[in-house]
């Protein structure tokens, strides 16, 4: 490179545009197009050295004393409504705050600073800031820990790493599309006697000022997509977080702001704005006409007024009813023991996570012999009961339920309906002696009691649903996708003909199938580079986590002539 930019004369900016571009073509790019497994942040915490973990424990601890993170230029404080689902302990954190008219003013302002940085360089500053995260992945984890009620595992890998991956694919995608067309042309068009000689130029004109409304159970993995194909596109940002889960949001948006003001920019092109569960502002924002995109991650009925808002581009990830059909399989116990682990990890609180199982009433084919409804259904219950009452892998596959209000729900369920044949039950976590932690109710339903069984019931609620075969397991599970929405399907089949109709049947209505999940392999999880998380075609939401739609909405092509 010296030598040629000596010979070259190349200025720094086109060696610093080289230099870019073989940070994103190779690595990637490639990741976002093979599809093939791609991970470049560490996900397993034994990897990073006892010192970062040493300072992510004691910055949290920080916080949590001082009750104090400062993000915007506000002069009020804030007193948040988080608090733990692990201790019970109300974390009060203060956070800076301003209002809303406060908030466009700066937001429209910055939009001028930012459009000084090129597509290039927009990507170097946002790819700063996930570096930035990186070496707080442990504060994030204890953050996300005692507001959501994960556990310190998952905390730490979706709140982290897992989080930066799809904000990092999602700067992909938008630098994808931002650079599909060229800067300028030399346009000529061949008339014989002479030609039309015209230059052209074509640029990427952002849409506004995009508000991020993010959730209480996975507030970081949820909204960075967002945010960072927001940022790319020369959105700028609000970031509206659940007021039960602020502080990991608040570390995103510190490092992204901090990383801007390195490059000389304005911070103000992402914003925080929270609130509490006794005011809450979304609405103001939500239908403030300076708003113009809203990414939303949450409940069904606020999503869908979300999308009812006219004159507002929607990105919406809202919820379902996840299937699993059991028509046969090789081994019961690896079949009951996946289906156990996938309704418990996180207490059922994951939008991928199964919740009505249809088994046929003349029961699963399993080789050569026939396991019976009841059979079925008391391997169920063993799986369950004897992965959550483990000592070790009970309470931290099922963490913590975050709201209360999920909570007596499960314990009315459990305590008063006449379906119940488990009950839920407290599961001590010896850390945390006042966890909200409870093992899942299963419910057993016939077929044609529709009605009670095809509703989202969050959390740890699972239902049984004997039907009259597997064709009226399929059909079942197709009207309840139409009517309800659906993010995952999960099928357990060795027979090609019914794995192919399932296929057809759940693909048409815009669901995405996993076929016979043992051991590792979870329908909870999706992976970044890889899956695409929600399919937009049904109402479980609008948008994809993350395809080129989910970026090219958020600017429109613009293009000048001159003769």
């Amino acid at each position: 490179l010296p030598i040629f930019l000596k010979a070259s004369h190349v200025n720094v900016g086109l060696f610093c545009f080289i230099c870019i571009l073989i940070m994103i073509n190779p690595k990637y790019i490639q990741a976002y197009k093979s599809r093939e497994f791609s991970s470049f942040f560490e996900e397993n915490p034994k990897a990073y050295s006892s010192e970062l973990k040493d300072a992510g424990l004691s910055a949290y601890q920080s916080i949590v004393s001082s009750h104090v993170i400062n993000i915007n230029d506000g002069v009020n404080h804030l007193i948040s409504s988080e608090k733990s689902p692990f201790d019970n302990v109300l974390i009060n954190t203060r956070y800076k705050s301003i209002d809303i008219e406060t908030a466009i003013i700066n937001a429209t302002k910055s939009k001028s600073s930012w459009y000084k940085a090129n597509i290039d360089e927009r990507f170097e500053i946002l790819f700063n800031s996930l570096k930035k995260i990186e070496s707080r992945f442990f504060e994030l984890a204890y953050a996300t820990m005692h507001t959501t009620g994960q556990s310190f595992l998952m905390s730490f890998q979706a709140s982290g790493p897992h989080a930066c991956d799809r904000a990092l694919e999602a700067m992909i995608v938008s630098y994808l599309e931002l650079t599909e067309f060229p800067e300028k042309v030399d346009w000529s068009k061949d008339f014989g006697k002479f030609s039309l000689d015209i230059k052209k130029d074509c640029a990427p004109v952002s849409k506004g000022i995009g508000l991020v409304v993010g959730c209480s159970t996975f507030p970081t993995w949820n909204s960075v997509t967002g945010i960072f194909a927001n940022l790319m596109c020369g959105n700028s940002v609000i970031v509206k977080p659940h007021p039960s889960a602020i502080l990991p949001m608040a570390i995103f948006v510190q490092e992204i702001r901090g990383s801007i003001k390195d490059a000389g920019l304005d911070q103000n092109m992402i914003q925080l704005i929270p609130d509490t569960l006794d005011n809450p502002i979304t609405k103001e924002l939500v239908e403030h006409g300076d708003i113009k995109l809203i990414d939303y991650t949450g409940g069904i009925q606020f999503g869908d007024y979300i999308e009812s808002v006219p004159n507002k581009v929607t990105f919406t990830e809202k919820a379902g009813v996840n299937s699993c059909l059991v028509e046969s399989f090789a081994d019961m116990k690896a079949v009951t023991s996946n289906i156990a682990f996938s309704v418990s990890l996180y207490s059922g609180q994951m939008c991928t996570a199964p919740q009505n199982i249809f088994v046929p009433a003349s029961g699963i084919k399993e080789n050569s012999k026939i396991i019976s409804f009841d059979d079925f259904v008391e391997g169920i219950k063993t799986a369950i009961t004897g992965l959550t009452s483990h000592p070790k892998a009970g309470h931290s596959t099922l963490g913590a339920v975050q709201n209360e209000n999920t909570l007596t729900n499960v314990k009315d369920i459990s305590n008063n309906d006449v379906n119940v044949v488990l009950k839920s039950t407290d599961i001590n976590n010896p850390e945390f002696l006042d966890s909200r932690t409870v093992s899942p109710v299963v419910r057993v339903f016939d077929s044609s009691e529709f009605s009670l069984y095809t509703n989202e019931c969050f959390g740890p609620v699972i239902n049984i649903i004997k039907t009259n075969s597997k064709e009226e397991s399929l059909s079942i599970a197709k009207k309840q996708a139409i009517e309800k929405g659906a993010l995952t399907c999960l099928c357990y089949t060795l027979d090609e003909g019914f794995l192919a109709k399932v296929k057809k049947s759940m693909n048409e209505v815009f669901v995405p199938v996993s076929f016979n999940f043992t051991g590792a392999g979870f329908v909870n999880q999706h992976a970044a580079f890889s899956d695409l998380h929600v399919t937009g075609g049904n109402p479980a939401g609008n948008a994809t986590f993350t395809n080129r739609e989910y970026v090219s909405k958020r600017f429109v092509w613009v293009g000048n002539r001159y003769m």
